[in-house]
């Protein structure tokens, strides 16, 4: 294994994936936006991708078997399709050219559009029906060149689900689903076949296990005005580390 499992660095690692599927458990998104800078530390990426899909994966399924009754299936009937169309395109922009501009207009948006929530004060209407089109179709996109489009799907249905809890239990099937996809990819080009990421998902299992865990309690107790306010403070760094990609790192 890169490093042993009584070291600082896999304490430090332990920790930070506490938070992030603190994170997780209660907005249904943001574990991987949280724990790559840090985990990227130790690990080469290679490794961090699959080794969280796999723990997203499993937080994804086990919060189905608890509240997947509470999933708004009406509206991932329309995202899921839309998503995978969305993931194919973006497949199709990474071979054919460099996404440098999409990052850098999706980052300004997308902190454009929670500052306005956060300091508008007009009465926030639902968005339409209708845009689950551009929502679900720029997070497949997103999901295929970056791994993350969680986000996006969350601006959508945080606007369309009035429950937190329902909010939460259908942007972690999402989640599920996405993440589904990438583990199978994986699995097929034999990428879990190094024991190393296994162990190491392993031995991340129980942070994953605590911070659902609290996560979902907090949800519990907190009103949905708070739990908004959580969701787009989530949404805002999303947007900031887009930015980061696009002037530090691409």
């Amino acid at each position: 294994m890169p490093f042993g499992l009584l070291t600082p660095e896999m304490a430090i690692c332990f920790v930070t994936l506490l938070f992030a599927y603190l994170v997780f458990g209660m907005a249904g998104f943001g574990s991987a936006l949280i724990a790559t800078p840090v985990l990227a530390m130790y690990l080469p990426l290679s490794m961090i991708v699959p080794i969280l899909a796999l723990i997203d994966l499993t937080a994804a399924i086990l919060n189905l078997f608890r509240d997947g009754k509470k999933a708004d299936y009406q509206e991932i009937k329309w995202i899921i399709p839309l998503m995978v169309i969305g993931s194919l395109i973006g497949a199709a922009i990474l071979l054919k050219t460099r996404p440098d501009i999409l990052v850098l207009l999706l980052g300004l948006f997308v902190i454009g559009y929670v500052l306005n929530t956060f300091f508008s004060k007009k009465v926030k209407t639902p968005f339409s029906k209708a845009l689950v089109v551009p929502f679900s179709l720029i997070g497949g996109i997103f999901s295929a060149l970056f791994g993350s489009g969680g986000f996006i799907y969350a601006m959508y249905l945080s606007s369309r689900i009035e429950d937190k809890q329902r909010f939460r239990i259908t942007q972690m099937t999402l989640i599920g689903f996405s993440t589904l996809t990438r583990v199978t990819i994986f699995l097929v080009m034999g990428v879990y076949l190094n024991i190393d990421i296994l162990l190491i998902a392993l031995a991340f299992s129980p942070a994953m296990l605590i911070g659902i865990w609290a996560g979902r309690h907090i949800t519990l107790k907190i009103s949905r005005e708070a739990f908004l306010k959580i969701i787009n403070i989530v949404i805002l760094v999303s947007g900031i580390a887009l930015l980061y990609r696009y002037f530090f790192v691409l």
